[in-house]
């Protein structure tokens, strides 16, 4: 017996459980696990599904608000109320790992499993977003994975038939190797029709549908939670293989299931699969479940069980129907020409009992796999980063100010991180379903219909990770208000947040830092501006020999518009209008793209930030929108002053005057620095008195910058060109480099 619980305890290790892991583990059986158990225990206490790391954290974040209707990590995504009856289901995920080896699959099953999250709550999905960090740019290991990541992305969502609506790019020498592909949808239900992930009722019949099983994607859930290397290719079975006109099958036949009453609840097979699905259905209903693995429909021959429980093919479902209903079930999937197979039965003890041809495989008790239940729950040491002493050292004064800010300007526009992303954005089909509003007439945030209602969603992906880097806790804090103030600068209230926490090894001290720091930061910011988390993503291990890539707490953030009519735009209107800046500058060049990229500095501090200060200029641009005092809104981020006065005037071809005043202010602060709490604005002459004293009896400040005049970019008195000529290059620089 102690020879067989040292082979064990290796094999234990091999699956990448601890020691004291697997001593807990005969705990609860009360025996030593065979190997399937201990195979399930590895994925289900994987960091990937337990976030054993992360949880005791995310537990600190905000989570409850008037319009939440579905609590954070209760449900398969987060929930919110739009009013009038209608709800916005919306959550954002990460595949980081399996796009850093296959990125067309990797993306592609990306966006195929944020999407099931989304339906398996009764939701149809009207709008995708991505967040994607590469490597530099000009290196063809990146080139080959950005190409393979759009081209997954686009494939899956095209086919799908759901619109990529927005997102971000960045690109940085940390995501080497190692790139971050984060995936956010939203859809929307009518309030009360929500389908849990839950089951009850002794007796009720447990079915998969959907696609059949195979062996791509096991053990993807541990292959999500160690560090990327060069061994990792032997992880590419870890893989899955998507198929999105199944998957389109797939939504149509649930959500026509949905309404016949039928069902008693659904759960997505994503990471995990099958044990997964069981574990948290039956562990949220405090019964149990007996599966017969044989019953599973498989596309390859001999599958063991633990192969079964463990496989992450794509497009599946777990569902438990009503006894004596199970007819009204077969049908529609007969009639969507999908697999629909009836493998075990709800039962009342708490335990899952798997079998494969009669032989009881694996009897384990649900509750001890989960999140909140028996998964482990741990408190990491941390430490503060070396590398802090260099940003504290940094001296702005030691960066002298150029003499040719045309130059300096005309370097930043086509700078990767800054220039139009679209060489991307046209590979995405983003008006099918013809909600989206942006192609053609773009805000800050993307603005997608809410058809029959006259409501629109203004929906948005944010994180500058560099600030992050600088400043956990404040660059987290700016990630939220620039979520926030992309939705306000659209017309939007924001609602609510789900977010996809990008780390390195949380076992490293100075990692889990950034972690703990960012949490901490986040949860301020959603606190002030009313944005609770409604749930997301922890994706730890991101990293590579190198070392770990930047912190990226990418934050996706919803609003609404309680009317379309509400919408603001950010391009200019029409000439003459005045342009002023609202909110304050300041003598920053901190974290700019202007002082990394440009100036060749690697460590500053986070950019300038006052909480107060970004929530005061976010409520005074919902007042200049709601009283229609201004005719356009662009907030100020990567780029500076510039960058968004140049993008304004893009989308119509209008040219513009503007001066700098203010002799005190460094002049690449003023054109190029990045502090925040920044929103151009256009206004009509007829309406500048009024815009003026609104901003005044709110105490914000604001500057007269110049105004929309003629074709060309005047620069403090001087003609910089044609807007036509700095879009050109603005526009093809990106699609330049990926020929």
């Amino acid at each position: 017996m102690e020879n067989q619980a040292l082979s064990t305890l290796e094999t234990a290790k091999e699956l990448g459980l601890l020691p004291e892991e697997f001593d807990r583990i005969k705990q609860i059986l009360g025996r030593i696990p065979n190997f399937t158990e201990l195979s399930i225990f590895s994925v289900m206490w994987s960091e990937h599904c337990s976030y054993k790391n992360s949880i005791t954290w995310l537990k600190t974040l905000p989570k409850d608000g008037p319009r939440m209707l579905a609590k954070a990590g209760e449900e398969n995504a987060g929930l919110v109320d739009l009013g009038d009856g209608v709800a916005c289901c919306f959550k954002i995920e990460s595949h980081n790992h399996p796009s850093a080896l296959e990125p067309y699959q990797g993306a592609a099953t990306g966006v195929g499993g944020i999407n099931r999250d989304i339906f398996t709550m009764g939701a149809r999905p009207i709008a995708q977003l991505n967040s994607l960090r590469f490597g530099d740019i000009h290196q063809p290991k990146n080139q080959w994975l950005l190409k393979g990541v759009v081209k997954g992305i686009s494939h899956y969502g095209n086919a799908f038939g759901i619109p990529t609506v927005g997102g971000e790019l960045f690109f940085d020498e940390c995501y080497t190797v190692n790139p971050l592909v984060n995936a956010m949808s939203a859809g929307i239900l009518t309030v009360g029709e929500m389908v849990s992930a839950t089951s009850y009722g002794v007796g009720n019949p447990v079915y998969i549908v959907g696609s059949a099983t195979g062996k791509d994607g096991i053990h993807g859930a541990a292959f999500a939670s160690k560090d990327i290397s060069e061994d990792s290719v032997n992880d590419l079975p870890a893989v899955q293989v998507g198929d999105p006109f199944q998957e389109k099958k797939l939504l149509e036949a649930c959500l026509e299931l949905i309404p016949t009453g039928a069902l008693v609840g659904m759960q997505d097979m994503g990471a995990a699969g099958i044990i997964c699905s069981t574990a948290e259905t039956s562990a949220k209903g405090g019964v149990g479940m007996r599966i017969d693995l044989d019953k599973v429909p498989k596309r390859q021959q001999n599958m063991k069980a633990w192969e079964l429980l463990l496989s992450e093919s794509q497009e599946r479902m777990l569902m438990v129907v009503t006894k004596g209903r199970e007819k009204e079930v077969l049908d529609i999937f007969e009639k969507w020409d999908l697999p629909c197979s009836e493998i075990g039965e709800v039962t009342t003890d708490g335990m899952l009992r798997f079998y494969m041809n009669g032989e009881l495989e694996a009897v384990l008790p649900a509750e001890s796999l989960v999140l909140g239940g028996g998964a482990p729950v741990n408190d990491r040491p941390y430490t503060t980063p070396s590398y802090f002493e260099k940003i504290a050292a940094f001296d702005p004064a030691a960066v002298a100010v150029p003499n040719n800010l045309k130059n300096v300007a005309e370097q930043l526009a086509v700078i990767p991180n800054i220039a139009s992303k679209k060489w991307i954005y046209t590979q995405y089909d983003s008006m099918v379903g013809t909600g989206n509003t942006a192609t053609n007439n773009p805000s800050d945030a993307p603005v997608v219909l809410v058809k029959e209602t006259g409501k629109a969603l203004a929906i948005t992906t944010d994180c500058n990770s560099r600030y992050v880097y600088s400043d956990p806790y404040k660059g987290a804090m700016i990630a939220v208000a620039e979520a926030a103030r992309n939705i306000v600068c659209s017309g939007g209230i924001p609602l609510g947040v789900t977010n996809c926490l990008n780390f390195g090894n949380p076992y490293d001290p100075q990692v889990y830092f950034q972690f703990v720091e960012a949490v901490k930061g986040m949860g301020e910011a959603c606190k002030r501006f009313d944005t609770p988390v409604t749930g997301g993503n922890v994706s730890f291990y991101n990293q590579n020999p190198e070392g770990a890539v930047y912190p990226t707490p990418t934050i996706g953030m919803v609003g609404v518009l309680d009317s379309y009519e509400d919408k603001m735009t950010l391009g200019f209107k029409k000439e003459g209008d005045l342009v002023y800046l609202v909110g304050q500058s300041n003598n920053d060049i901190n974290c700019s793209e202007y002082l990394h990229k440009i100036c060749g500095v690697e460590y500053s501090p986070a950019p300038h930030f006052d909480l107060e200060e970004e929530f005061s200029v976010q409520q005074a641009v919902l007042k200049l929108i709601s009283q229609k005092l201004i005719q356009s809104a662009h907030d100020i981020s990567e780029g500076g002053l510039f960058i968004t006065l140049l993008e304004s005037a893009f989308v119509a071809g209008l040219g513009f005057e503007a001066v700098q005043k203010d002799s005190s202010l460094r002049a690449d602060a003023f054109w190029f620095g990045e502090s925040q709490s920044r929103v151009v604005v256009s206004v009509s002459p007829s309406k500048q008195h009024a815009f003026e004293s609104m901003l005044a009896s709110s105490g914000t400040q604001s500057t007269l910058l110049g105004n929309v005049k003629g074709k060309d970019v005047v620069i403090n008195g001087e003609n910089w060109g044609a807007v036509a000529a700095w879009k050109s290059p603005y526009d093809e620089k990106i699609g330049s480099l990926m020929a």
